[in-house]
């Protein structure tokens, strides 16, 4: 069989075909042509709808095409913007961030009811991009501050508890009340450098507690590492201070060079590996020569197969719980000097009530504070007045939930807003004299708890006992011992605070500010500096693989004399 082919043909083909392809093209365009301008009006007005804020929600600002309410976010200080709204919206209102939605609640009965009640749904946290970034796919996201409702966080969360039992927290007691024994101390010799007195104690202490070993100075390499990351760190994670690249996760492949964040979540990330890890070993190391001090981590360590613990989180469980117990007992400290110069009436009848009490022989102890009324309602005006962590950490909805006839969706940001009651920008602890959790009489506060700023929920801060022991410790050691008053300049004049000026970051913590700080009497001075004197040998036990700067200030600082007023 042949196969014939006519050569004659192939021009009558090819202009055949040249004319069908002719005729097709427009034919095609026909079919395309509205198909793609259906396509694009169905995109815009999809898109239109983003941000926009759905039926059912509570009210809120109003919104833009995308954006939603994310143009009207500060870049900083967003808990002063959330009680603005507050106050126009009411104490559980709605944000759109993009396609997001978030509810912020101001309403310690929304609180209650949302966070307390309702925390299986509400207590997961909502996907933080930068914790990806600094962990490096760690599903540990940094600490069970800030992970997600995991397998994981359920064992951090456990093991958390199992150690910082209220029962456990009081054997810790000794060095607490040694260090602040030495802030006392620190700030008689050099009252002027208060601020970073504060800082080191709130440190050392933590350091002292969960690794079981002490920064003598402010200038202790652990702790110049830890104010070096942990400013950067919070920094970071205030809302507003990124992209928002949790609800526009495009953002999330802009190149390195480009952003700036990026550059930074990769220094935090090594500046906290650096510091866990390393402590985490020394712990270990300390264990395997039999020279243990029963600190947390100690604990941890040896409960390591029953508590099912690896070892990465085991540096990251005992990593966050520095950072919460440094930061914000040192805010919390910061702003309680803070108001009592801004506030001399409040500090006088202070000082006029732990006067009756404990008298002038001798230092406070614990079982005073129950007998102090006043001083129990400045410990609580100063969480009030200044909460170290105004909005919190947000949480996140794992399932729908309504309430007050709205609906809160599943996948939202909770919010809340902290800085709240009546009159917030004064310093006023009489307000809990006059109603058991300051509201205007009258008013029902039962839904306020006094833990209200350690978190709410299932996320309540776990190391809530350890916080407290050092806030009720020092407040009353700070004023037994000293006058608080304004600082005067060159010719004489005082020199006001601003209690307005805090620095950005997820703690709230003022600014350096200056202040003149005097020891009430010889005699209390005396006493401290005696105090100090015997804590050496609490303090020798957490002294371990101290550098030679700080052996020669251990050495120098214990051989000093009595103190002259």
């Amino acid at each position: 069989m042949y196969l014939l082919y006519d050569h004659r043909s192939t021009g009558t083909m090819k202009a055949n075909l040249k004319a069908s392809k002719t005729s097709f093209l427009p034919n095609l365009m026909s079919i395309l042509l509205p198909l793609v301008i259906g396509v694009l009006c169905i995109a815009v007005s999809v898109l239109r709808k983003v941000g926009s804020r759905e039926p059912g929600l509570p009210p809120g600002p109003p919104t833009l095409p995308l954006l939603g309410n994310l143009h009207l976010l500060p870049t900083e200080f967003i808990h002063y913007k959330f009680t603005e709204w507050s106050r126009k919206y009411g104490g559980f209102y709605s944000l759109k961030l993009g396609s997001g939605t978030a509810v912020v609640l101001t309403d310690p009965a929304a609180v209650k009811e949302l966070m307390d009640k309702r925390s299986p749904n509400t207590m997961d946290r909502p996907p933080l991009h930068l914790a990806e970034v600094v962990t490096q796919g760690l599903n540990l996201v940094l600490s069970i501050v800030l992970s997600r409702y995991t397998e994981k966080w359920k064992i951090l969360r456990s093991a958390a508890q199992a150690i910082l039992t209220p029962q456990a927290s009081a054997r810790h007691l000794p060095i607490q009340q040694a260090e602040a024994v030495q802030l006392a101390h620190d700030i008689l010799q050099s009252p002027e450098s208060f601020y970073t007195h504060i800082q080191r104690y709130s440190n050392s202490v933590i350091l002292s507690v969960l690794y079981g070993k002490r920064s003598p100075r402010f200038e202790t390499p652990e702790t110049v590492t830890f104010y070096k990351v942990e400013h950067e760190w919070t920094t970071l994670l205030e809302p507003g201070a990124t992209p928002p690249m949790d609800y526009f996760p495009f953002l999330k492949y802009v190149p390195e060079r480009w952003a700036k964040w990026k550059q930074v979540a990769k220094f935090v990330r090594k500046l906290q590996r650096d510091m866990y890890f390393r402590l985490l070993d020394e712990s270990q190391e300390r264990l395997r020569r039999g020279a243990g001090n029963g600190s947390y981590v100690e604990e941890l360590i040896e409960r390591q197969d029953e508590l099912k613990l690896d070892r990465e989180m085991l540096g990251y469980l005992g990593g966050v719980l520095i950072e919460t117990g440094s930061e914000t007992t040192t805010s919390y400290l910061q702003s309680f000097v803070l108001a009592l110069v801004a506030y001399p009436e409040a500090q006088k009848k202070a000082q006029e009530e732990i006067d009756r009490v404990v008298g002038e022989h001798r230092m406070p102890t614990l079982d005073d504070l129950e007998h102090m009324p006043y001083i129990r309602a400045v410990i609580l005006e100063t969480h009030r007045f200044r909460p170290m962590t105004p909005f919190g950490i947000p949480h996140y909805t794992t399932a729908a939930e309504e309430y007050k006839g709205y609906v809160i969706p599943e996948g939202s940001t909770i919010f809340i807003n902290t800085y709240l009651y009546e009159d917030p920008e004064n310093f006023i602890p009489d307000r809990y004299l006059l109603t058991e959790n300051g509201t205007k009489p009258g008013v029902d506060g039962s839904d306020l708890r006094p833990t209200f700023t350690f978190g709410a929920g299932r996320r309540i801060c776990p190391g809530l006992h350890v916080a407290q022991h050092t806030i009720n410790l020092n407040v009353m050691n700070l004023l037994w011992a000293f006058d608080f008053n304004k600082a005067v300049d060159a010719d004489g004049n005082p020199i006001e605070v601003d209690t307005m000026d805090y620095l950005p970051g997820l703690t709230s913590k003022p600014r350096s500010f200056k202040c003149k700080i005097t020891p009430r009497t010889a005699e209390k001075a005396e006493i401290i500096q005696r105090e100090f004197v015997e804590a050496a040998d609490t303090f020798a036990k957490f002294e371990f693989d101290l550098c030679a700067e700080d052996r020669e200030y251990v050495a120098k600082s214990r051989g000093l004399g009595t103190y002259k007023v």
